[in-house]
């Protein structure tokens, strides 16, 4: 009689599987949370591990020197330009208000233009429930603040030491499946690093030709303009969207011709990053298709706001990584014929 006794690999399958689930219907953001860290210390073991190999230094050493060369540069780059970047900030805070006056105006020359705006009109923000909003809002800044912090500690945790976590998520399997385990895991990594280093050099690009394009056409605020559109880039698809909205405004004081040439500068950025761009700096590693990164985006977004958003496109290709290697490999492939 066959023994029908679940096997010691499958019980630890299933109680990883049902921890993870709770997780997700208890807490679901702080996942996205401990996946954000984990992209830290992606970043920060892939800086330091590449400067201690070039100079021989433990790689503890190396991390914390490029931490600290990071946050050099950040202190730099905040009493260089911080002044001018307030001043542009503060400028861009008190022309978007009259842009959009401006744009309104336009707007309600028409029939239809006179019920939109009523709709969004500004007045309501003085409401109590915008009031509740807004209070909302500051609690959100707070929580997304100490979040950061708490990313930026599992990335520094996850860097110095990355094999005592991965040992303690290998200690919950079964020993028979530890070794595919620590390949798979292997597999997820070299997919997290190249798609991170692919997006930090897409990311400054299209900040530096953003700001370079708005400035050549003479728009105020080209610095500023230029490193939301850098931020931004980090949501693909949607971030270009959202960060051309600024720049757009800020031109329909000056005409329709410089609106289209604002448009046509986002555009040809845009275009440039997405045909030219990251195609050559990703050469095929993390290739994702725009169908799979929309969908993941409007479904994390829907259910966990702009941190899903930004996190879509990393968990879909760790997630097709995973797929392809527990699911396609491992199950599908070994049908026998």
């Amino acid at each position: 009689m066959q023994d029908r006794t679940p096997t010691r690999r499958t019980i630890s399958l299933v109680v990883l599987a049902a921890a993870l689930i709770l997780l997700l219907l208890v807490a679901p953001d702080v996942l996205l949370v401990v996946f954000a860290g984990i992209l830290f210390a992606v970043f920060f073991g892939g800086g330091g591990g590449w400067i201690a190999r070039k100079t021989g230094m433990p790689r503890p050493l190396g991390i914390g020197l490029f931490i600290l060369l990071i946050v050099i540069a950040l202190a730099a780059a905040m009493l260089g330009f911080a002044p001018a970047m307030a001043e542009q900030f503060d400028q861009l805070t008190k022309e978007i208000p009259a842009a959009f006056q401006s744009l309104r105006d336009r707007v309600e020359q028409y029939s239809w233009g006179k019920r939109v705006t009523d709709a969004i009109d500004p007045s309501s923000l003085m409401s109590s429930e915008s009031g509740l909003a807004a209070a909302s809002a500051v609690t959100g800044t707070f929580g997304a603040l100490g979040n950061f912090v708490i990313m930026l500690f599992i990335g520094i945790y996850g860097a110095l030491n990355p094999g005592l976590y991965r040992s303690g998520v290998l200690a919950l399997l079964a020993p028979s499946l530890r070794p595919r385990a620590d390949e798979v895991m292997d597999k997820a990594g070299n997919t997290l690093r190249s798609w991170l280093t692919a997006q930090l050099m897409a990311m400054t690009a299209v900040g530096v030709l953003t700001g370079l394009g708005l400035w050549l056409i003479g728009i105020p605020l080209a610095f500023i303009l230029g490193l939301i559109a850098g931020l931004l880039a980090f949501i693909p698809n949607i971030g270009p969207v959202l960060a051309a909205v600024p720049g757009i405004l800020l031109a329909f004081p000056e005409g329709q011709s410089t609106v289209l040439m604002v448009l046509g500068v986002y555009v040809a950025v845009q275009a440039l990053e997405s045909y030219i761009l990251t195609p050559l700096i990703q050469q095929e590693k993390v290739s994702l298709p725009p169908a799979v990164i929309i969908t993941s985006q409007l479904l994390l977004g829907v259910l966990f706001g702009i941190l899903g958003l930004a996190m879509a496109t990393p968990l879909a290709a760790v997630g097709m990584t995973l797929i392809g290697a527990l699911y396609v490999d491992d199950y599908l492939e070994q049908e026998r014929a």
